[in-house]
């Protein structure tokens, strides 16, 4: 495994060794001893499973402190544009966001620590998504940031007039409006 640095502390790009031949290939998508040998603390408690169709955007979610996740993206079929933005107070990116174009061919995955929110567009006709949480769902800490803030000017990689958005995520309020309870640890 190889972990690639993205500029935000604690948020990294997984280049998992992915062996192939001509019956296809195979690779491991999550060993814990490995990601605490790369300095990643991350145990798994919960996997979520999302299918979109193509131009829909989910996001962005988070969870309040205490029950914030860390996630491990990978995409299964397909290719999306994952979006995460650093809601930590005090980090040096905050209120900055970062997008990786993750895609079932390459088996890349995103590594998101807690205090980020996360959301990505479906850029191919349709995209599985699987991601590993370090916490589980939390309905009462549930909380969005609107993905079409205009101070954040985010760049979703799809035509703004054809996304495909629950009701929830346009109803979500803008960063400078978003409850956060998170702090920046160096």
């Amino acid at each position: 495994m190889k972990v690639i640095e993205t500029g935000f502390s604690g948020l990294y790009i997984i280049e998992p060794v992915v062996f192939k031949d001509k019956r296809g290939y195979f690779f491991e998508s999550y060993n814990m001893g490995q990601l605490k040998e790369n300095k990643l603390n991350f145990t798994s408690l919960q996997d979520n499973e999302s299918y979109s169709s193509g131009n829909v955007i989910r996001g962005l979610h988070y969870q309040l402190n205490p029950m914030a996740q860390a996630k491990l993206i990978r995409v299964v079929k397909g290719h999306i544009r994952d979006v995460v933005l650093d809601m930590r107070k005090g980090s040096p990116t905050y209120g900055k966001w970062k997008a990786v174009d993750l895609d079932s061919e390459s088996k890349y995955q995103l590594f998101i620590p807690g205090g980020f929110a996360h959301g990505f567009s479906v850029l191919s006709k349709e995209a599985i998504i699987l991601y590993k949480c370090d916490n589980y769902y939390s309905p009462d800490h549930e909380r969005g940031v609107a993905f079409d803030d205009p101070a954040l000017d985010i760049d979703w990689g799809i035509d703004p007039e054809s996304t495909v958005v629950s009701e929830k995520d346009r109803n979500n309020p803008p960063l400078s409006e978003a409850d956060n309870n998170f702090e920046y640890i160096p």
